[in-house]
């Protein structure tokens, strides 16, 4: 059974964010009541993903995220904001943190986004190894709106990004992050046209609606366009949807502290975070991520 670490030097949170995530009773979770106390956890037994506060003394958050992805680049980190550390938050995230959520959203967000990453951290040795003697590809793929297709496009899509080489093992599951949120925002904003503001008055009603709108015309029609292009210096994936498109310059700020707490915007904060070039058609239905290889130079990437 997976192991969840979840750090917080508030006992209130900490058990309740281990409540939430040992719902379905797929994950063992384990604790520690700060940064300090975590290594010491870490270095006993390394878990498969960290649940982090990022306001903690000695070493917060941000430093934890630092160590981690340092010593243990597989272990995935979530972090869990509160008012006061969003700008942490972004520097957490720009510094190798995998995903997070507010914390007066744990309930229902932590264990969907928990799950989320931690099956982009999964990952298939023997295919890797093989991918990283193929030199150049191209693949496009049509799919439905369909959750379980795009979990499984999510893998093949990130698999090929790091058995070429572009993404380091840190790297890998951001890349399968930002997939998944590219693909979920072209599923539910794009062809079912659910609204995210729905989703920051009521949770229910924005997935009610969603699955509704997967049996009703035009929105069951509509399908997902992804070409993927892969040599040895990049990756660029170009995601498509078959809805009316969207203003961008209407969105709020993601990268403002300010709205980070905010769903909506979540998903483009993440993908601009992890990728290396983020850009749209002029329609707003289309979106191009390119991943370039770090370049390693005496010892250090860039």
């Amino acid at each position: 059974m997976p192991t969840i670490l979840v750090v917080d030097d508030s006992a209130t949170d900490r058990l309740l964010a281990g409540g939430l995530l040992s719902e379905n009773g797929d994950f063992d979770v384990e604790y520690a009541v700060n940064g300090s106390d975590a290594i010491v956890k870490i270095e006993l037994h390394v878990p498969d993903l960290i649940v982090t506060d990022m306001d903690m003394p000695e070493i917060n958050g941000l430093e934890l995220v630092g160590v981690v992805r340092k010593a243990y680049p597989v272990v995935p980190v979530v972090l869990m904001t509160a008012r006061g550390s969003e700008e942490l938050a972004l520097k957490a995230l720009r510094a190798g943190a995998a995903s997070y959520v507010p914390k007066r959203q744990l309930n229902p967000e932590l264990l969907e986004t928990v799950i989320q990453v931690y099956s982009a951290a999964r990952e298939d040795r023997g295919r890797i190894r093989l991918m990283r003697r193929m030199s150049e590809q191209e693949v496009h793929f049509t799919i439905e709106n369909d959750h379980e297709l795009i979990a499984s496009l999510v893998q093949y899509l990130k698999d090929g990004a790091a058995g070429m080489g572009i993404c380091d093992e840190g790297d890998r599951v951001r890349t399968g992050v930002a997939l998944q949120e590219a693909l979920t925002n072209a599923c539910l904003h794009g062809n079912l046209e659910v609204d995210s503001a729905l989703r920051e008055v009521d949770h229910r009603q924005y997935y009610d609606l969603a699955r509704q709108r997967m049996t009703e015309a035009p929105y069951a029609q509509r399908r997902i366009h992804v070409i993927a292009r892969y040599n040895q210096n990049s990756t660029e994936f170009c995601i498509r949807d078959e809805g009316p498109g969207f203003n961008r310059s209407s969105l709020p700020d993601p990268t403002d502290p300010t709205n980070i707490e905010r769903p909506c915007g979540r998903g483009l904060l993440l993908m601009q975070t992890f990728m290396d070039e983020v850009k749209y058609n002029a329609t707003g239905n289309e979106v191009t991520m390119i991943k370039r290889r770090r370049v390693r130079t005496q010892g250090s990437e860039r």
